[in-house]
């Protein structure tokens, strides 16, 4: 849509205003960091940072009415860079100018309800958003998006060359920065760390053919990230993982995302996530807290981060009760399906525990709670959502399990809706399916199939005396018995 067809009112406001100031503050020492430099830790305290706009207050002086008409006005342009997340350019990154955007197409995945027969199965309304469907197939594009934007900028400005971008990964993370390093071409080279043998092979192929360095490390992806972080602190190099505040505000669009195909109305809303490295939990909170600010919401939904009980070091910090009684324990990881979240100490925990209080406090009451969920529980549930029509990975099934363990212990109500989040899309996870269909999951993963989710091929050819085709040449007769016999076959496997 031509700018000139918007209404004269909100004309204006399409094409966003360059502006606005932005700084790192420490969760720490407190202190703040100016942005012209690429931090990933507090230079005083190694603290985690976090990004405040310091324009906020002058920004909140436009009603939220206003603002909702001009990201729903905004979503007719035409102009890429404000296509995806950077619909939002003014709540994400608005000093980065909108020629050093990255848009590859990510952002704005479909809301896709669950079909009558699943809901009545689980007992409530419920949909997925689908995160799969962005362009590295994972919800890591989001953050990766404003992360390279941001990086784009700086080279730019600062003449940057030869710029090392660098993460850790369990898979998702190295495919989508792979993939957004290569657009940018020359400006960026790219090198992903992976736990040897904890990546599946789908997963593995995608930072290999974005023409990444992909170098594997003994033990989980914990050891990565230490060694990425001792990378980050002591040498030039661009971390891509979500240690990187900009990354942060990417994931937000989430939320925006999920208030706006909800017309804004999220009373009796619950959102279901899958916590890993806690930068995606983190992202979301932190974006419904921006909305309420500045009014586009009336009031805040209910978070339900989800963990697999091999990989539970969030869920461990919340049983106690009382947070002052409360001590982060890392832990060590056992084998998980859930791959992307099998992570043992995230990085993002100091960013957990204090938007977890602001969010809390917010809303005067209890609103974001974690939930555990079994191994045996994640596979079930992805296979039975992708059998009623979805293309859910096991962190999706992890979020269904996770709807359903809430329900039982009365944290959602059936009266609730309940978004959940499929991380990623199922092809990326299609070796644990695998693994489940021929009953062949190692012992650790305590995982035991159950025949009526098992499906595997069954052979329709003629067996006995072998078949015309599998000969070098056949007569169209000899062709004709075959097709004939062979649709016998399949009208008896059938039931025809």
């Amino acid at each position: 849509m031509e700018l000139s067809e918007f209404p004269q009112s909100i004309r204006p406001y399409i094409i966003p205003e360059i502006t606005g100031q932005l700084e790192y503050r420490c969760l720490g020492c407190q202190k703040k960091h100016s942005i012209e430099s690429l931090l990933y830790t507090c230079p005083d305290c190694g603290g985690v940072l976090l990004l405040h706009d310091l324009e906020e207050k002058k920004k909140m002086k436009r009603s939220g009415k206003l603002w909702r008409r001009i990201f729903d006005y905004r979503r007719m342009t035409t102009i890429p860079a404000l296509q995806g997340i950077f619909l939002f350019h003014e709540f994400i990154a608005p000093v980065i100018p909108l020629e050093h955007i990255l848009y590859l197409g990510e952002g704005h995945t479909p809301l896709v309800e669950a079909n009558r027969i699943l809901q009545e199965r689980i007992g409530m309304t419920f949909l997925f958003k689908n995160e799969g469907q962005n362009p590295s197939a994972s919800f890591k594009d989001r953050g990766m998006a404003c992360a390279l934007s941001y990086l784009n900028y700086m080279i730019s400005k600062n003449k940057m060359k030869n710029v090392l971008a660098i993460c850790a990964s369990t898979g998702d993370t190295s495919a989508s920065a792979a993939l957004y390093a290569s657009y940018l071409g020359e400006k960026v080279r790219s090198a992903v760390l992976l736990p040897r043998g904890k990546v599946t092979p789908q997963q593995l192929s995608q930072p290999l053919g974005s023409g990444a360095t992909v170098l594997e490390i003994p033990g989980v992806f914990d050891d990565c990230m230490k060694v990425v972080e001792y990378l980050a602190d002591h040498y030039p190099v661009a971390l891509l993982n979500s240690k990187n505040a900009w990354r942060i505000l990417g994931q937000e669009s989430y939320s925006f995302e999920v208030a706006q195909a909800l017309d804004y109305h999220l009373e009796d809303t619950v959102l279901l996530v899958p916590i890993g490295n806690a930068g995606n939990i983190t992202a979301i909170i932190s974006g419904f807290l921006k909305l309420f600010r500045y009014g586009m919401i009336s009031s805040l939904p209910k978070i339900i981060g989800v963990q697999s009980h091999h990989a539970n070091p969030v869920y461990r910090y919340y049983l106690e009760p009382r947070p002052g009684k409360r001590t982060f324990e890392p832990m060590q990881v056992r084998s998980s399906v859930a791959q992307a979240a099998m992570i043992g100490n995230p990085v993002s925990m100091p960013r957990v525990i204090e938007m977890v209080e602001q969010y809390n406090q917010t809303a005067g009451k209890q609103k974001v709670f974690v939930v555990e969920v079994t191994e045996q529980a994640i596979m079930e549930h992805m296979l039975l959502a992708n059998r009623n029509g979805h293309i859910a990975c096991t962190q999706g099934g992890e979020s269904l399990a996770g709807l359903v363990k809430a329900l039982a212990e009365k944290k959602v109500s059936a009266k609730e809706r309940a978004i959940l989040n499929a991380t990623a899309h199922a092809i990326k996870f299609s070796g644990f399916q695998e693994m489940y269909f021929q009953n062949s999951f190692p012992p650790e993963f305590g995982i035991r199939p159950k025949k009526g989710l098992q499906n595997r091929p069954v052979s329709a050819g003629l067996i006995k005396g072998g078949t015309a085709m599998t000969k070098k040449s056949i007569t169209p007769k000899e062709y004709n018995v075959f097709v004939e016999k062979t649709a016998l076959k399949v009208t008896k496997l059938l039931g025809i």
